[in-house]
């Protein structure tokens, strides 16, 4: 609990002041991973052993670590996406890297305040107007392997000092399209972003909103990646369920910033003295009850976790993500009516939730996660990770 207000404080004093400015300029918050450095906070989840805090999944306090990330979401939603992408790293290389890899990787981290980034993102149709197609290649090479072509949705990507590439031998396509017979050709790579072949394109981002997530166009011009960065062993990702793992965080997430909603409306409605209105308390009655509601949901998926009842663990992170969404859009709608349309004038934080979370919740499709849920209770096959059908 002192760390969690720790980080609360720090949110509130350093972080919230310099959202808006990270936002208009579409800029990493970089100021504010160097307060979170300074007092450790980048390591939460490394090991003790390694000099981390030793939290997060893989040590029964799941929970603590999204408490954390929705302490971060309540003044900056961009953010606590950047803090998440670095964490789910950080969990997966714990994961699954060896030991020697553990202990330079960490030692980066603990010592040096290296940010990490983990991408799959490479979508296989060009919307309408878009010229130009991504995906990666990758050859096997004496020693290693040879990257080529692009990734987009590349949060933090001006930033990091690594990145986990999800990449695929059988073609192009990350994690989220690989098939059966081509899952066991995924392969994980730590890649330096310091290598002089790869490029960062930031003229492909300019969305609504989570501007700030910097998630840029990378692309890999023939960058080799030695062996000793393959990470765990081919279709290890998706084969031991490891997506699973973070859904449950984005929900966290999602529920940071709709408290900040919440919070406004709280003190709008104070200020403006409309605490006698019969439809003002209704509206912050129902967002008290949607938060409790979310909150307890993540306790539940984070304990299933902690007791290792995994198949329960996959199935509730899924249920949380798909509730969480909704309830965190009820609670910025009622916020909005109890405000009016004010509130979506700049700088009220609440048009720049407004933008970051249409953007954010789009991360997945609610209608398939949705689906999902219905073949698990009707015991049919279902990717948990992924949501295909």
């Amino acid at each position: 609990q002192r760390r969690l207000d720790r980080l609360a404080e720090l949110a509130v004093e350093r972080f919230a002041p310099r959202a808006r400015r990270y936002d208009e300029a579409a800029r990493f918050p970089q100021e504010d991973f160097e307060d979170l450095i300074a007092e450790g906070f980048h390591a939460a989840v490394v090991p003790v052993e390694h000099g981390g805090l030793g939290l997060g999944p893989l040590y029964g306090s799941a929970f603590s670590l999204w408490m954390m990330t929705r302490e971060l979401a309540k003044v900056d939603l961009s953010l606590a996406r950047c803090w998440e992408g670095h964490m789910n790293s950080l969990v997966l290389l714990d994961g699954i890297a060896s030991e020697e890899q553990k202990r330079r990787f960490f030692a980066g981290v603990v010592e040096g305040g290296e940010l990490w980034a983990a991408w799959s993102g490479e979508p296989q149709v060009p919307k309408p107007g878009e010229k130009r197609r991504f995906g990666t290649t990758v050859e096997r090479r004496d020693g290693g392997f040879v990257v080529d072509g692009t990734k987009i949705f590349a949060t933090s990507a001006p930033a990091c000092h690594w990145g986990l590439l999800l990449v695929n031998e059988a073609g192009p396509g990350g994690a989220r399209h690989a098939d059966a017979a081509a899952a066991e050709h995924l392969l994980l790579l730590a890649c330096p972003m310091d290598d002089p072949s790869i490029a960062v394109d930031g003229s492909w981002w300019d969305p609504i909103g989570m501007r700030a997530t910097v998630s840029h166009l990378v692309r890999f011009d023939r960058t080799f990646i030695p062996a000793e960065n393959v990470v765990g062993r081919p279709g290890q990702y998706l084969r031991d369920g490891w997506q699973t793992r973070f859904i449950p965080h984005y929900a966290a997430s999602f529920l940071g910033a709709a408290e900040a909603a919440w919070d406004y409306a709280l003190a709008y409605a104070g200020e403006q003295d409309r605490g006698d209105d019969p439809y003002v308390q209704h509206r912050l009655a129902r967002m008290a009850i949607d938060l409790k509601t979310a909150r307890l949901w993540l306790w539940h998926v984070s304990e299933l976790w902690r007791l290792e009842r995994r198949a329960e663990a996959e199935l509730a992170g899924s249920e949380a993500r798909y509730l969480i969404e909704h309830l965190a859009e009820d609670a910025l709608r009622h916020a909005i009516r109890v405000c009016g349309a004010r509130c979506l004038n700049r700088p009220s934080p609440i048009e720049r939730i407004y933008r970051d979370l249409t953007l954010y919740l789009r991360h997945d499709n609610d209608d398939q996660i949705l689906a999902t849920v219905g073949r698990a209770v009707l015991g049919k096959a279902h990717d948990p990770s992924f949501y295909k059908p």
